[in-house]
């Protein structure tokens, strides 16, 4: 048996190839106990932080990756304890076979490195969502969804620069130098992507709007659902969902909704010419005391206009923007109902569509 074990094949003995098979074996059967194991001493130290947060939440996130990770980082160990073949250290390309191979071992450490450091930063913009939930700010929360993305992308970035680093033996140095002389040339290329990026920082830290807010932007109303990198993210009346670049955003005349302390109902009765001075005279108190309805704050009604075709009122009311819109349109209603009533009682006729033409023959 012990012979056996000796017998070296591709320069390293079976016993050696037994040994590391055993032992990535092992640590796929127990990867999962040593990552929960590793996943719970982490959240205990942000335990205090995380206080409403789940642990399993925290596990979710952190388990899997380090699955991986622990995996990956135990098998190099241990086929690194192997000789490498002469018989498979060949040139491809004037690249040796190992020199391939630790290329791409190197780049999926970093990547699955990169991996766990993105969970990670999820947990963090978990933990700040959850402590931002207890003010009425919707701000914090803004805020938080943006520099988690403007993370993310920057730890990409630097898992780019680590694999040219480590895979393809790049000087980052030199490569930021030449980054850096065709800089123009990129800024020229990615000038749009740029502007919106920008406009994303004006939009945080101007705040015009924040996400929840109801605007007007151009030919659309809608609800903002989330400000990203490069566009924001609406949610129209009609249920569609857009996304406008943040440049346009800031470019453009935005009406916040939101942020109007009240609502306001308009109408403009075209009353017939057939009306007098002094029916007109009864009907605009009339009008404005009819506008006396729970949830109508204030109301100006006046006699805006006459002309060849009709007297026209100018009937403005405002409402309280915290009523919905379900109940703002009901409002709306019955004060339509209360004007008709109104006329009919009063005797007084609307201003007819079209004009009747009369031919007199002499």
């Amino acid at each position: 048996m012990e012979k056996f074990l000796q017998q070296k094949v591709l320069d390293n003995t079976i016993e050696s190839y037994l040994y590391v098979l055993g032992t990535i074996l092992l640590i796929l059967l127990i990867k999962r106990l040593i990552s929960k194991y590793l996943a719970k001493l982490l959240y205990k130290l942000v335990a205090k932080a995380a206080k409403n947060i789940a642990r399993q939440s925290f596990l979710d996130l952190v388990v899997q990756p380090l699955d991986v990770f622990l995996v990956l980082i135990i098998s190099i160990i241990v086929l690194d304890k192997l000789t490498f073949p002469a018989a498979l250290n060949f040139t491809i390309y004037h690249v040796t076979f190992r020199q391939l191979i630790d290329s791409i071992t190197a780049g999926t450490l970093v990547i699955v490195f990169i991996w766990l450091c993105l969970r990670v930063i999820e947990f963090i913009a978990m933990i700040l969502e959850e402590k931002a939930n207890l003010t009425k700010d919707q701000t914090d929360n803004q805020l938080i969804v943006f520099f988690k993305d403007f993370f993310k992308v920057i730890m990409v970035i630097i898992g780019i620069l680590l694999i040219l680093r480590f895979s393809f033996n790049k000087n980052i140095g030199n490569l930021l130098t030449g980054l850096s002389i065709v800089g123009a040339a990129i800024a020229l290329a990615t000038r749009e992507s740029m502007e919106n990026l920008i406009a994303s920082f004006i939009i945080f830290f101007d705040k015009p709007f924040i996400t929840g807010d109801l605007v007007k932007v151009n030919n659309f109303t809608g609800t903002i659902e989330k400000i990203g990198l490069r566009s924001t993210r609406i949610r129209t009346t009609d249920k569609t969902y857009i996304s406008v670049p943040n440049k346009q955003m800031v470019d453009t005349i935005v009406d916040n909704i939101t942020l109007r302390t009240q609502r306001k109902g308009e109408l403009r009765l075209e009353i017939s010419l057939s009306a007098t001075a002094e029916q007109l005279t009864t009907l605009i108190p009339a009008i404005k005391a009819s506008l006396q309805k729970p949830g109508i704050e204030n109301t100006v009604v006046y006699l805006m206009d006459t002309g060849k075709n009709a007297h026209i009122i100018a009937i403005d009311y405002f409402t309280s923007m915290d009523q919905s819109m379900e109940e703002f349109n009901a409002l709306r209603e019955s004060v339509n109902l209360s004007l008709i009533a109104l006329l009919e009682k009063s005797g007084i006729e609307l201003a007819a569509a079209n004009t009747d033409v009369v031919v007199r023959s002499k």
